[in-house]
């Protein structure tokens, strides 16, 4: 069975930087959690970040993609510099859907561990930028399907697909 990677704040948990969680109430959701397909994991706890935390962003409007090769940060609106942590925390994500068997993600946008549409530009202004998140760079290095909360009905398309060629 196709598992999926889920960012646990979908799922209800309140990790998110703010003490708050965003659950995605999707009749697919439902399926799968009776299915057993899902596997949560918020990336910064398991990198041992506290809940709450300041926000932070990826300095400069750079993207997952450029924290991962080394030249940009991920820093908190204090300027701490939590670039070590993102990196570890896509390592854990990583290290979980390999374990697990996962083939696809599902992860909340905007993040700058999750964001697979969108970040936020590093100026703390609410202003986006299109790219991922340092996670979800790093899944998709990895050949995991990534998508976002505003993306399941393409998931459960591409996972219906999936297993339709594998059955056939």
């Amino acid at each position: 069975m196709n598992k999926i990677l889920v960012s646990a704040c979908l799922m209800g948990h309140a990790v998110r930087y703010d003490g708050q969680s965003k659950p995605l109430a999707h009749p697919a959701i439902a399926r799968w959690i009776e299915e057993g397909r899902l596997v949560t994991i918020c990336p910064e706890m398991s990198a041992g970040m506290p809940v709450p935390r300041p926000p932070a962003e990826i300095e400069g409007g750079a993207t997952g993609e450029d924290v991962l090769d080394g030249t940009a940060r991920v820093v908190e609106i204090t300027g701490g510099d939590v670039t070590d942590e993102f990196r570890q925390a896509a390592e854990n994500a990583l290290a979980l859907a390999t374990g697990t068997g996962c083939h696809y993600a599902l992860l909340i946008d905007g993040s700058p561990s999750c964001g697979s549409g969108f970040v936020y530009d590093g100026t703390f202004s609410g202003r986006r930028n299109a790219g991922n998140g340092v996670t979800a760079a790093l899944l998709k290095q990895a050949g995991i399907a990534v998508y976002s909360d505003r993306d399941i009905e393409m998931l459960a398309a591409r996972l219906a697909a999936d297993e339709d060629k594998t059955a056939g």
